[in-house]
């Protein structure tokens, strides 16, 4: 029986990490260096580890056959706002857009699409002349199916309410209760969603990851991030647009979102296991 993927022991913390092969793109930079004057510059070596930036590798390796190899250069984008990280070439699962990136950013001509994270992501590449098919979701949503202990957790609720930003928004939060950092280790996080009763913020994969399980959760808007990869992400999972909380109280007020309208299937069957032959 293949062992769970976050007890597999796997470098996770770089940005350039590959599967038996495969590249598995993502976004996962360095700190910044400290200047401290008269001294040599001193390297922060540690990571960002933005939890919700960690999970395409991740789950693109529990989903990979095991026992096969790539032929080398293939590179597969998957989960997060990334597609400006793309190659001509490149197989994209479930990425998104991120608006913030000027469209000359987009350096590829073609790319190899099994998914998208919703239609929006759609027609901006079918703008470009790519073939998208409708096949639409964040793979964040798959989580329960490939690591059976977030039910477990999920059915041990521990917290009414949490709180988790996107990473921009984090410093704006100290200070206030209930709050979970995005950068804490990623099963803490997962746990902390899972035992949750309700999850707000302004980070997508705190969302996600809750309504994955069921946990009604309410984004709240964030001052750094455009609305697109969130609306992208419900139009994608079945929904309409969505209103935005623009306080933790409104989120409370308003409630979880309506529920994921949205079947796995055509997410799961469509990763590219054939990368692998």
């Amino acid at each position: 029986m293949r062992r769970h993927f976050l007890d597999r022991k796997r470098k996770t913390h770089v940005d350039r990490s590959s599967y038996e092969g495969v590249e598995l793109v993502h976004w996962n930079p360095r700190r910044r260096r400290i200047e401290i004057p008269g001294l040599r510059r001193v390297p922060v070596a540690a990571r960002i580890n933005n939890f919700g930036d960690l999970l395409g590798p991740l789950i693109s390796r529990a989903l990979a056959p095991a026992g096969r190899s790539a032929s080398v250069g293939r590179r597969l984008v998957s989960v997060g706002s990334i597609m400006h990280f793309a190659r001509t070439g490149d197989t994209i699962w479930g990425t998104g857009i991120n608006d913030k990136i000027d469209a000359a950013h987009l350096a590829f001509e073609d790319l190899d699409v099994r998914a998208v994270r919703g239609p929006r992501t759609r027609e901006r590449l079918q703008e470009r002349g790519i073939f998208v098919p409708e096949v639409y979701g964040d793979p964040a949503l798959l989580l329960p199916e490939l690591m059976p202990q977030l039910r477990e957790w999920a059915n041990k609720k521990q917290f009414p309410e949490t709180i988790i930003p996107n990473l921009n928004d984090f410093p704006a939060y100290k200070g206030e209760s209930n709050v979970f950092s995005p950068v804490a280790p990623l099963k803490d996080v997962l746990k902390r969603i899972a035992q949750s009763e309700f999850v707000t913020g302004s980070s997508l994969h705190g969302i996600v990851i809750a309504e994955s399980l069921g946990i009604p959760a309410r984004l709240i808007s964030s001052a750094h991030e455009p609305e697109f990869k969130y609306q992208d992400y419900f139009l994608g999972s079945g929904r309409e647009s969505q209103d935005f909380a623009a306080s933790i109280d409104e989120a409370r007020a308003m409630g979880g979102h309506p529920s994921l309208a949205w079947d796995p299937a055509p997410l799961r069957d469509a990763f590219p296991s054939d990368l692998w032959n």
